[in-house]
């Protein structure tokens, strides 16, 4: 069984998933795995009109994701080389399911599933969460023009979608660790101390030899 790292970095939009990837990423020096996302042509007409434009975006950034991860599976499972992504491929499940309706969300389930049923699966997942009022800030901190016609509302939702799915999640896979961390009270990119934390709770699964794959 190979237990090369291969931990993905999941959370709600403005939680800092890309911050801490390239951080896991320098610091362990394994290959970086980014998500496409100012990219994607349709995502700032969602955010003004996600009724109009979800399935449009959603299949874009499902199409990616499964180009990304095919292009890591010749790297992780070929090669053994470890990875940290800044997503895992199960969040487009969330967004199509607060997003899609009727038959839109059937057709676009058939393609994930057919995608996804043989690719490579994370054995470690750092989850990251915070209070809508932290991730507006970090938003706007981090100035991007797409995100500026975001509803809080559509956020807050997200924040409990996620919830939902990672507590699913755990009970689905408890063979796969899920490191929780609570972005109201650690700022791992202000403050090295919270990064350290971060890291030694890291440490501790990779040296216990939890992960499988």
């Amino acid at each position: 069984m190979n237990s090369t790292p291969f931990i993905a970095v999941e959370g709600p939009i403005g939680v800092g998933k890309t911050s801490l990837a390239k951080a896991i990423s320098e610091h362990y020096r394994f290959k970086l795995l980014k998500e496409i996302v100012e990219e994607n042509p349709f995502l700032g007409k969602f955010y003004e009109n996600i009724d109009e434009w979800s399935f449009q975006t959603e299949m874009f950034f499902l199409c990616n994701r499964y180009k990304q991860l095919e292009d890591i599976q010749k790297l992780y499972l070929n090669q053994n080389i470890p990875v940290v992504a800044d997503y895992h491929i199960f969040k487009n499940r969330i967004f199509a399911e607060r997003t899609l309706t009727g038959r839109n969300y059937d057709k676009y389930m058939q393609i994930f599933n057919i995608l996804t049923e043989d690719m490579p699966v994370p054995n470690m997942i750092i989850y990251l969460n915070a209070g809508l009022e932290t991730l507006l800030d970090r938003i706007k901190l981090r100035g991007r023009n797409i995100e500026k016609q975001m509803d809080p509302a559509y956020l807050m939702q997200l924040v409990s979608d996620y919830e939902l799915f990672m507590t699913a999640f755990q009970q689905e896979h408890p063979e796969i660790p899920v490191l929780t961390f609570n972005g109201d009270e650690l700022d791992f990119v202000a403050n090295s101390s919270d990064k350290e934390r971060i890291f030694a709770k890291i440490e501790t699964t990779l040296h216990k030899g939890e992960l499988t794959r």
